[in-house]
């Protein structure tokens, strides 16, 4: 019927154990082996008794203290009948599984009350009988109740540490399959960074020169553009086959290729020149930083944004001059300011996807500096790239 809880079946296991301590609860009543009962109640009553125990056997695993409250009905009975041992013997399983399967408040409250039990059936014993026998009243209550009951405490502390570790196992398998895919999210990330930044200007070169061959009818323009395509094609596949080397390589992985430095930024500078072929455009560096050295991955970041910086100028920057500024070093913040005329460019561009400047976005935000990427200057005929990369311990150890 609707609003009632769903009957759970017993246990296998409570199954068996009912039906093995009834047929021997049966057995031992036949052949007479039951005490004689101190009280004037028939003996059958030891059987009624028995069916109680075996039937509060059937809830240990699903209702515990329900069952256990049921036990202590039923052993009442049968110790006015004449115990029979099969029913002390479940009973003593009953008060096990209270503690083993009831909830937190019956693992800690059976046992105090089991020793609570133990200790007034004693000195009640004591004052009725006045003799020392009647002390083997308090040992025999103790052993029905106190024993199952600490044995309970051992057996479900035991299960709980091995279930606190299993989740703890399971917590570290999971956090290790997180680090593995964030780490391999990440080198997925430096390698298109190192893609797009290698070959990104070569292509670039090759695109802008490619379209000039195909619209201007000058043999020897056609040429000279033909001859730097061949030049940065040979060089991109270069980079590619670098790149591709070190990733077949796993010898060769282990150790860390030499990372461009900020002193390769006039052979940059010399390439984009390659690449414009337009007299409007100027290229210069103003080197202002304090003399020392710089980490190794801070210097790789100022040597990549500047190459794409170089790179974007090529492909969408009017004519006019690209300055590259360094600025900072010696413990201060590397500045690192890429500006370019900002207006209609002319001739051939090449097409851009916005992949370069979430690489810079991406770099500078692994060192925790800051990039601005947007119009300057106050008539805003000026596009200005600005990185500003920390010198701090964290990168020093990273080098």
């Amino acid at each position: 019927m609707a609003g009632f809880p769903r009957a759970v079946p017993p246990h296998r296991d409570d199954v068996l154990i009912a039906v093995a301590g009834l047929l021997g609860g049966v057995l031992l009543y036949a052949l007479g082996l039951r005490s004689t009962p101190e009280l004037p109640v028939p003996g059958w009553y030891a059987l009624v008794a028995l069916a109680v125990m075996a039937g509060a056997e059937l809830l240990r695993r699903g209702a515990p203290l329900v069952g256990l409250a049921v036990g202590v009905g039923a052993l009442t009975l049968d110790t006015g009948a004449g115990g029979l041992i099969a029913n002390v013997v479940m009973f003593t399983d009953l008060v096990y599984a209270a503690v083993l399967y009831g909830p937190p408040a019956a693992y800690r409250i059976v046992p105090r009350a089991a020793e609570l039990i133990t200790v007034v059936g004693t000195l009640l014993a004591v004052a009725l009988l006045r003799e020392p026998a009647a002390l083997l009243v308090g040992v025999a209550l103790g052993v029905v109740t106190i024993a199952p009951a600490w044995t309970g405490v051992g057996v479900r502390a035991h299960r709980d540490a091995a279930r606190a570790a299993r989740l703890e196992a399971e917590r570290t398998a999971l956090l290790a399959e997180l680090d593995r895919r964030e780490a391999v999210n990440a080198e997925r990330a430096r390698m298109a960074r190192e893609l797009h930044d290698v070959v990104a200007g070569h292509l670039s070169a090759i695109a802008i020169h490619s379209t000039a061959a195909l619209s201007i009818g000058d043999p020897k323009a056609s040429g000279e553009a033909l001859t730097v395509i061949r030049e940065n094609s040979v060089q991109g596949l270069a980079e590619m086959r670098r790149l591709i080397g070190i990733l077949r390589d796993a010898s060769a992985s282990e150790e860390p290729a030499a990372a461009p430095r900020l002193d390769g930024i006039d052979a940059l500078l010399a390439q984009a020149r390659t690449v414009v072929r337009d007299d409007g455009f100027s290229f210069a560096l103003r080197d202002g930083r304090a003399p020392g050295p710089l980490p190794a991955p801070v210097e790789l970041a100022a040597y990549r944004i500047v190459q794409e910086s170089l790179t974007n100028a090529a492909k969408h920057a009017a004519p006019g001059p690209v300055t590259v500024a360094l600025t900072g070093g010696d413990g201060a913040p590397l500045v690192v300011t890429v500006t370019s005329a900002l207006g209609t460019p002319q001739g051939p561009r090449a097409p851009g996807a916005g992949a370069g400047l979430i690489g810079m976005r991406e770099r500078v935000a692994l060192l925790g500096g800051r990039l601005t990427a947007g119009p300057a200057g106050g008539d805003g005929q000026i596009w200005e790239v600005r990185a500003e990369l920390p010198v701090d311990s964290e990168n020093e150890e990273q080098s």
